[in-house]
């Protein structure tokens, strides 16, 4: 029910370091070489769109509401955000560093700097 709160929470945070990166790297007029930091907003994109589709199926289902406490089953919540919540967070941002890794890796390999695919 509320466990889609923890990955938006991720989300916010996440939007914040990429556009203050973003700014700090336009003002100094450098270039950003951490390929997690370039590709924030691949994990931005993840979240914001998985926390959208969560929230859309909690309301559809009657589980969020739009009278206090919004929340149907407000006690069980905070365990539901500590469980599947913050698991669902981590496993976005896990696949995300694989995808990361992988692109990045990729990038490196011989042929890709051939031009040979």
């Amino acid at each position: 029910m509320a466990c889609f709160l923890v990955p938006t929470t991720e989300a916010i945070v996440t939007t914040i370091v990429k556009k203050t990166t973003d700014k700090s790297a336009d003002k100094k007029k450098i270039e950003i070489k951490n390929p997690f930091i370039k590709r924030l907003n691949w994990l931005n994109n993840m979240l914001w769109g998985g926390s959208v589709l969560l929230a859309f199926e909690h309301i559809w289902h009657g589980e969020i509401v739009p009278w206090a406490p919004f929340l149907t089953n407000g006690v069980s919540a905070l365990q539901e955000m500590a469980t599947a919540g913050v698991a669902m967070a981590a496993a976005v941002t896990a696949v995300w560093a694989g995808i990361v890794a992988i692109t990045n890796r990729m990038a490196k390999s011989p042929l890709a700097l051939k031009g040979e695919a």
